[in-house]
């Protein structure tokens, strides 16, 4: 059995995943959710399996959805350094930022 995948949309962008995925996604429910909830996600733009047909949407597909199951509601990204600085004065700002995630595993792909 070939292994599906879909191409989904989330916060703006676009991601292909494929079942039993760990990813990434913005923070959800300000990080109040629990382990082992789940998402739908019904903004599939391709679905098919590796190797096969996909099926692709005009921009989704109707019907389509990809469940994510919450495996850690609150995961701290990378640190991020902005500088700033004005040539030829003396103006210079470092600030930094951490994004809060949270982790989730690909339970399913529906399409």
């Amino acid at each position: 059995m070939a292994d599906n995948y879909a191409i989904i949309e989330e916060s703006g962008g676009q991601r292909r995943v494929n079942e039993n995925d760990q990813i990434l996604i913005d923070l959800y429910q300000g990080g109040e959710a629990k382990a082992g909830d789940t998402i739908t996600i019904d903004k599939v733009l391709v679905a098919g399996a590796v190797g096969g047909d996909a099926k692709i949407g005009t921009p989704y597909i109707k019907g389509a959805s990809v469940t994510l199951e919450i495996t850690e509601p609150v995961v701290k990204g990378d640190k991020i350094f902005i500088y700033k600085h004005r040539p030829k004065n003396t103006y210079q700002r470092k600030t930094g930022h951490r994004q809060r995630f949270t982790a989730c595993k690909v339970t399913g792909i529906k399409g």
